[in-house]
């Protein structure tokens, strides 16, 4: 099993920005991707952003040029660098991990509880 555990979000004013962390435990030797997934009530779960444990990366159009996700192999650790958000990017944001395939389509393995982004105009 794989743990993950979310911190960074909160609130801020429109043009701002934010930096979520997602820290893996557990057999993370079995982890391919991580990625970032995000709800709002009422909505889909939608893909943000994925890296594979090759450093490549896929962006949901909405977030390309605004959106950065990087990740720390030896921390076991992703992050997703939120700059110029908007009102429409809040949600609750998940960090999630995958053994195979690295999509903006869901087909993880395992999730976090989440975290609460909150972009006010």
């Amino acid at each position: 099993q794989v743990q993950l555990v979310e911190s960074g979000g909160g609130s801020v004013q429109s043009g701002g920005s934010l930096r979520l962390s997602c820290a893996a435990s557990g057999y993370t030797y079995s982890i391919y991707c991580m990625g970032w997934f995000r709800q709002t009530p009422g909505k889909e779960r939608e893909g943000v952003a994925v890296i594979d444990s090759n450093g490549s990366t896929a962006y949901t159009d909405s977030v390309k040029g605004r959106f950065t996700i990087s990740q720390d192999l030896a921390k076991n650790t992703v992050y997703l660098q939120m700059n110029r958000l908007k009102p429409e990017d809040t949600a609750m944001y998940y960090c999630a991990a995958g053994r195979r395939g690295c999509g903006l389509r869901g087909g993880m393995d395992f999730w976090g509880e989440g975290t609460l982004v909150t972009s006010s105009s």
